[in-house]
């Protein structure tokens, strides 16, 4: 899983985040971070309004089939898809979902 933070000012998150903790992973189109001791452990910042609605959290299903497999199951579960199945062309495919205390999570696979 991978947090998403908030937007606002990419350029000061940018400096807090790789000051204190991490470094730079990816830049365009969003701001990725990642641990240089834990590389799994990443904070993803999307500029303000890239994303609408913004997911809370990603969760990265290793490939394009499995996040076709999740979003059949989200559809046939009648659940609430507030982002289409998309390929990116940053090279993700994604849908996001909405869970049942209102969270939004974006499934998400890289593409070969």
């Amino acid at each position: 899983m991978v947090p998403y933070a908030d937007g606002g000012d990419i350029a000061a998150s940018r400096e807090f985040y790789v000051e204190m903790l991490v470094e730079v992973t990816m830049e365009d189109p969003v701001l990725g971070l990642a641990s240089p001791a834990n590389p799994q452990a990443q904070v993803i910042i999307p500029p303000a309004g890239m994303e609408e609605p913004q997911p809370h959290f990603g969760v990265d299903v290793g490939d394009a089939a499995a996040v076709d497999a999740a979003h059949a199951e989200a559809v046939r579960r009648g659940l609430h898809v507030v982002y289409p199945l998309t390929d990116e062309p940053w090279g993700v495919r994604r849908f996001f979902v909405e869970d049942p205390g209102g969270t939004i999570v974006n499934v998400l696979a890289h593409l070969a």
